[in-house]
């Protein structure tokens, strides 16, 4: 969200909306900086809490509320495009949270089971035939080769 406008356009325009107050009004487009204003807005205002699981399903509403939906696109603006997955990180316990807005449900890759070692295979999970995943799905990593960014060649 903080590609168009650049961040500190974002951190300007997201000042501005904590005068008004979020419990007055929200800006409520999808347009990357309303977006991003509502994020903020409700990122400060969930409950603190040290419960993994109220925290991680506290993050989550608050990315889903500032998601663009599914099927949504704005023609004279490419930045704009539909959500397609949305990640939580604990950073703590090293658990990478993700969900699919294609699928109802959230999985999750507890780094502690993954072999990070200099030389350990690379490996990913298959995306290419609408599969689905819960809970920890470190199981379902498959060897893969690495990705191959483009203009870095062979």
């Amino acid at each position: 969200m903080t590609n168009s406008p650049i961040f500190a356009q974002q951190l300007a325009l997201d000042d501005y909306w904590q005068q008004i107050g979020g419990t007055v009004m929200l800006p409520g487009t999808n347009r990357a900086a309303d977006r991003f204003v509502r994020a903020s807005f409700y990122t400060h205002a969930i409950p603190q809490t040290a419960d993994v699981r109220i925290g991680v399903a506290s993050i989550f509403s608050v990315i889903r509320n500032c998601s663009v939906p599914y099927g949504i696109s704005t023609p004279d603006q490419p930045n704009i495009a539909s959500t397609r997955w949305r990640t939580v990180s604990d950073q703590k316990n090293k658990v990478y949270f993700y969900e699919s807005v294609l699928t109802p449900n959230t999985f999750w890759l507890d780094l502690k089971d993954l072999d990070f070692k200099p030389g350990a295979p690379v490996k990913k999970l298959n995306l290419t035939n609408e599969e689905t995943y819960n809970g920890n799905a470190v199981k379902s990593l498959k060897t893969s080769k690495p990705f191959q960014f483009l203009g870095l060649g062979e």
